[in-house]
Parts: C-alpha cells; structure tokens; sequence
C-alpha cells in the first residue's frame, strides 16, 4: 500500500505468481540479516508497471521473472513490489507465470551445482539424491540436457514410479525406501565398478547411529558411502553444511583425487554489495535467461503443485518452512 514512485533503478512489478523457499533463518543469523520480521517468498514473476529514469533493460508491460535479493526488504508476497532491474529477466511469452516463478529457485541451483562446482559433460554419470523433489528433478534434466547419464535415488514407491516416468529416461532408479538397499553397491553395479563422476546429495548421514526422531535421516547415505560410489576424479557436491570428514575419509578422496564442494543456494548474494551485484549481472542474469529458455522449450518441466490462492499462502509457507512440502508451493494472484 502507498508504495512510493520506483528508484532510479528500480522497477514497479504487478506481481503474478510467487513461489514460496524454506527460509534459512541460522544463515541469516549469521550475515546479521536476522530480524523479527521476514519477508517470505522471493521468486516472482509479474508484468512490468513503471521503471524508474536509469532503467534500461525494461519497459511498462513487460513481462518478467526473478529472485529477489537475500537482504530485501520486499515480501513477492505482495500485489506490486518495488524490485532493481538487476534482479529481473524477461519471461518468455509460452512460459506460464506459475511455472516461471516456481523453476527459477531450483534451476539457479541446478545451475550451480552441475556447471560452475562440476562442469557435466557427455558422457559423464550423474547421481542426484532425491530427484523426484523440485530441485531435484530440475537437476536431472539439466544433466541430461548436457548429455549425461543419470541415476537418481527415490524415497518411496511414488517418487520412483515419477522418476521412471520422466523422459528422456532416467538410467536407473534406486528405491531406498526400505532401508535395506546400498546405494554404493547399485552405482558400482551401473558404472561397471568405475563409479560415478558428479554425486548431488540431499543430506548425508554423518554418523553411524540413526536418528530415530523422523524417518529421512534414516534414508540418507551415510558419507563413506558417496566417497565409495565415487569414481577417479569425481565431484561430490554436498548440501550438508556441517559435514565433517575425519583423516580416512580424506585419503580415501586423495587416493581418487577427488573433490568436495559446498552447494550454498544463496552463494550469488553473500559477497559484498558491490561485487554481489557485479556478480549478479555477469552471472545470473544469463543463467536466469538460459533457465527461462529451457523452461519455454520444455528442457524443464518442474515439479510443481497445484498453483495456491492467496488466502492459503500463509498455511503454504508453514508446510514449506517445516520441510514437508513434496513439491514446489506457487502462490497465483
């Protein structure tokens, strides 16, 4: 309400579609973005409604899709939003405003995880953790996309009767809902005993007792598991931010010349301001392109529920932030 005329930089967006992320609040509490108050939902597309004077990449009517900085103080919860042109791409006319919004999160992720921490490339095998989750299925494809062989893990029978279903085909599934399958031994048998070259994960377990408390801790591999199923030079990228490798773990990883990376979703906007916005543009702008252009030519074709009315945002977001939210959640105004 009584939002003021745009920034020099900034552009008034009639907000069409917002999807709804867990919030990181222990991340935020580190930056010292922590407040009492948080805007929710930060992927948005709408049309364009006013630009300010030194806006140059967009005109009234446009119609575009982004993510709204880390430190924003706007919610995409909203019917107009003030956003900096630097964080807006233009939506392809065949995208529809539900799947813009609800893709662009898990294809910067996919985005990340696959080209700049592994660079896949025909020919190389691909294992993603979880692949019927959102992220997870965006990853799929994009590796497949880029000519590799994919393997993904499924946590119940529905999970893997979706992934069976996806095409081009996913090369194999394992089902480790029952707990009894090793996940290592599968990828060894798939690969010929070479192992994998890229290992997405969803979380790992790190120590040996369970956790008894909810059932996906349970069917988690643990990490000497993925350093096995590794092959000579591979990546494991992990989500796991307190992973904790002892002695014997890194030697058997030097003794592949292998290598650990960190998938943090936020990394774009945690360097300082000026050289986040320089990497803003250099970066994701074209990434968000790219991901809108797969999305039209049907590259991606997300995991996403059925689009929420407004008045259910609220009941939405409490699903998302604890986590039991299958697919993606998109609020349609």
């Amino acid at each position: 309400e009584n939002l003021p005329p745009p920034g020099d930089n900034d552009v008034k967006v009639q907000v069409r579609a917002c999807a709804l992320s867990w919030i990181d609040t222990k991340l935020l509490s580190e930056i010292k973005l922590e407040k009492e108050l948080l805007p929710v939902g930060r992927e948005i597309s709408g049309v364009v409604l006013e630009v300010g004077r030194k806006v140059t990449f967009f005109q009234p009517e446009d119609e575009v899709v982004g993510i709204l900085p880390l430190d924003s103080e706007e919610s995409g919860v909203c019917e107009v939003i003030l956003v900096h042109e630097h964080y807006l791409v233009r939506k392809p006319e065949k995208v529809c405003w539900v799947e813009a919004a609800g893709t662009v999160r898990d294809g910067v992720r996919a985005y990340t995880a696959l080209h700049y921490l592994s660079q896949v490339s025909p020919g190389k095998t691909v294992l993603v953790m979880d692949g019927a989750s959102p992220s997870g299925t965006i990853a799929i494809q994009l590796a497949q996309h880029r000519g590799a062989k994919v393997i993904s893990t499924a946590y119940s029978l529905e999970d893997k009767q979706y992934l069976e279903r996806l095409r081009p085909p996913v090369a194999r599934v394992i089902d480790v809902s029952s707990g009894k399958i090793d996940v290592a031994e599968s990828c060894l048998e798939e690969t010929g005993g070479l192992g994998v070259d890229i290992v997405l994960d969803a979380g790992v377990k790190l120590y040996s007792a369970e956790d008894e408390s909810t059932s996906k801790p349970q069917l988690l591999p643990h990490k000497h598991e993925i350093i096995t199923l590794l092959g000579v030079g591979g990546h494991w990228i992990t989500t796991e931010k307190n992973l904790q490798l002892d002695p014997p773990d890194c030697h058997s990883l030097f003794l592949k010349g292998a290598t650990v990376s960190f998938l943090n979703d936020e990394i774009w906007n945690l360097s300082n301001v000026q050289q986040g916005k320089y990497l803003y543009i250099l970066l994701m702008i074209p990434i968000l392109e790219d991901i809108m252009e797969k999305l039209s030519s049907s590259v991606f074709r997300p995991q996403l529920d059925e689009p929420i009315p407004f008045y259910e945002a609220k009941v939405s977001m409490e699903i998302v932030q604890k986590n039991q939210a299958r697919k993606r959640q998109v609020i349609q105004f």
